[in-house]
């Protein structure tokens, strides 16, 4: 039988052929390719600082952390030095990017098994870090935010405000505003500050609910040994009892000054990682708090000083010619980079998201190869649910937080 579309990032996109015997899986071909983007072609044709908008396209949940692999594999290239506080910036991003993807995952995970409340109390947390994205970048998802060398520009000083209006009174404005009157780092601040409570929320709905641990407990195990030839990377392996993170095992950027901890699972079942995914929501709470602190006391750059990768200020470049012709250049032809290959992963929070580049000397990579962390976990699929029910399929798709703009690329 035709099985799909199932969950809310498979619209349509993944086809899962089932042999059933009566309500129990025999079989499970999962049919993936209706989304195909070309995504690694269409990178050869264009400069290399094109291409950063198209790595938000991939996993579009993780936004920021596909960027980040893709402007660490250019930097790996060019040997360009980031400026601390750009890296304190791309840290914090990439956790708030942590956050909002396990707050998709377990909105969409609880409505595909049946909790309706816990979508609408994680979309209620998601659209704070939306307006984080918003204020930095100008849009709510498409960033494309990391430019090699840093990042597009500091943390602006005040955040968007809403207004009285005909759907809202002015006592309503004044109360969704009050977190909103000092800098962004006041407003994240603010978040970090009321999100536990709000991961404790989540846990009151679920961890002890007696229908979820029926629907996950001993559904889709995978035993370490398991998890770690079938290419598993993130909460999928960590949630079997290996305790492997980029961010601990091979730190980038300044994960290493950092405290936080690796939540690990025990019994690699659908449970586990979600108990692993709703921890890592409270330890990148942790990175935020730790970031914020040092940002508000470090002022400085947020990007490289040279002209020929990081474009002048749209100042300099009204009132100085060079500038000018620094900035037509760049966005026009962008940059050679040297010959040679680099790649660069970052700990995604599906898994470890890398980028394979290849340059041939010239302004457009030769070769561009994504590592994506779905693709493994879409490929054990049928190996997690053969002699299961019909309904843990459901639970089984939603543990692995799939997302089919990186898989079929």
């Amino acid at each position: 039988m035709n099985f799909g579309p199932q969950h809310p990032a498979a619209h349509g996109v993944l086809r899962l052929v089932l042999e059933m015997d009566g309500e129990v899986v025999q079989k499970a071909d999962p049919h993936v390719g209706l989304l195909h983007r070309g995504t690694e072609k269409l990178a050869e044709s264009k400069p290399f600082n094109q291409s950063i908008g198209y790595m938000d396209r991939l996993d579009y949940v993780s936004m920021m952390c596909n960027e980040h692999a893709y402007v660490m594999a250019i930097e790996k290239l060019l040997g360009v030095e980031v400026p601390v506080r750009a890296q304190y910036i791309r840290v914090m991003f990439d956790e708030i990017t942590r956050i909002l993807n396990h707050l998709m995952w377990l909105g969409a995970h609880g409505l595909d098994i049946g909790a309706m409340t816990i979508f609408l109390y994680c979309f209620r947390e998601r659209e704070d870090l939306m307006d984080c994205y918003e204020a930095v970048s100008g849009t709510r998802m498409h960033a494309t935010y990391y430019r090699p060398g840093g990042v597009y520009r500091d943390l602006p000083d005040t955040m968007p405000r809403y207004q009285a209006s005909r759907w809202k009174s002015q006592k309503e404005a004044d109360r969704l505003n009050e977190a909103r009157s000092g800098s962004m780092l006041d407003f994240i601040a603010d978040f970090t500050r009321r999100f536990p409570a709000c991961v404790d929320e989540y846990e009151t709905l679920l961890t002890d609910n007696r229908i979820w641990k029926q629907r996950t407990v001993n559904i889709g195990v995978v035993t370490p040994e398991r998890a770690l030839n079938l290419g598993f990377t993130g909460p999928m392996l960590r949630g079997s009892g290996l305790a492997w993170d980029l961010r601990k095992k091979q730190p980038y950027e300044v994960y290493g000054a950092l405290d936080f901890d690796i939540p690990v699972g025990v019994n690699g079942d659908c449970y586990d990682r979600y108990l692993v995914r709703v921890e890592e929501m409270r330890q990148s709470n942790r990175i935020i708090t730790q970031c914020v602190d040092w940002l508000k006391s470090n002022p400085g750059p947020v990007a490289a000083a040279d002209h020929k990768i990081v474009p002048p200020s749209r100042e300099q470049m009204k009132g100085d010619m060079e500038s000018l012709i620094h900035h037509f250049k760049l966005f026009t032809e962008g940059y050679c980079v040297p010959v040679g290959e680099a790649y660069a992963a970052v700990e995604a929070p599906k898994g470890e998201f890398g980028i394979y580049l290849l340059s041939d000397g010239a302004n457009k990579p030769y070769r561009l190869k994504v590592r994506a962390p779905g693709f493994p976990h879409l490929a054990a699929l049928e190996e997690m649910v053969t002699g299961h029910m019909l309904a843990d399929v459901v639970a089984v798709i939603g543990t692995a937080d799939i997302v089919f703009g990186e898989i079929d690329r």
